[in-house]
């Protein structure tokens, strides 16, 4: 499947991180979040990458333009420093679309601007490059082959510090508890969409909002509650976390564990959630 990626975004949150560079090029150890993104899906086979550019586009262009192997590969240097020899590649095999798709656009309108890139696809994948997890995509994609779903996202319940309160109408509070113990889901980022998705957006319009809601009037947009590790970079809190996590086995590099065997790869009965209200989306 092609890959589209939302790279357009200025990182409000991460300022003073991201002030020369759009959001999905801050870096967690030496690459930038999105290389950690790309090598998830290549790892499983996707290797065709769809880039909806927007703030500072020129630079993730630059940056693919004068890729650097050595930086994340072992090489061999030889003949005084003449003659380079990898000993593992990134990027080889790869095919990235670069599409400048406006400085201010919506994701529905980011999205809606590569549709010619994804003609005479039936399916494709797609992410907002700011997120990373060790979910395996072979399921995912199985599963939502085997629906008859038009869209599948993936829905987290991230470690958050904060707590829920629950309240009577005078204000007596009932109850006060960890995101970790209630039955709240978000929108994790990660999506598998049909072609036909297209059909429901219209201008000016934001993915998650009026085109999510025309999918769930008609129960054709599901979601898969994923327990695992995930993790997303939208302040400078999060970058510090998931810079731990590079330092202390990054569970999102599954291109550097184990092959998992099929038996390994389960899902419980109850994982899978059909999305008839708009509460488990945030956009």
């Amino acid at each position: 499947m092609k890959v589209v990626l939302f790279c357009g975004g200025a990182g409000m949150r991460l300022r003073g991180y991201s002030d020369d560079v759009p959001k999905p090029m801050v870096t967690i150890g030496s690459r930038p979040i999105m290389w950690h993104l790309m090598k998830y899906y290549a790892h499983y086979g996707h290797k065709d990458f769809i880039l909806c550019l927007g703030y500072k586009g020129s630079v993730i262009k630059d940056y693919f333009l004068h890729y650097d192997e050595g930086v994340s590969n072992d090489f061999v240097l030889s003949q005084g420093g003449r003659k380079v020899t990898y000993l593992h590649r990134d990027i080889d095999d790869w095919t990235i679309t670069f599409v400048q798709t406006g400085l201010n656009a919506t994701i529905a309108e980011r999205l809606k601007a590569v549709e010619p890139y994804l003609k005479g696809e039936e399916a494709f994948l797609a992410n907002y490059s700011d997120g990373l997890t060790d979910l395996p995509l072979p399921v995912l994609i199985e599963e939502f082959k085997r629906s008859n779903a038009l869209g599948y996202m993936l829905l987290v319940q991230p470690k958050a510090s904060f707590n829920l309160v629950s309240v009577t109408p005078d204000g007596v509070v009932q109850d006060v508890r960890g995101m970790d113990d209630t039955d709240l889901w978000i929108n994790g980022g990660f999506f598998v969409f049909r072609n036909e998705i297209f059909r429901y957006i219209q201008n000016g319009e934001e993915l998650v909002q009026e085109p999510f809601q025309r999918l769930i009037e008609r129960r054709t947009l599901r979601g898969y509650q994923y327990r695992g590790f995930w993790g997303c970079m939208d302040t400078f809190k999060e970058k510090q976390y998931l810079e731990e996590l590079e330092n202390n086995g990054a569970p999102w590099k599954v291109w550097c564990h184990k092959p998992r065997r099929n038996e390994d790869i389960t899902l419980p009965d109850n994982e899978w959630a059909v999305i008839v209200g708009g509460s488990s989306v945030k956009a």
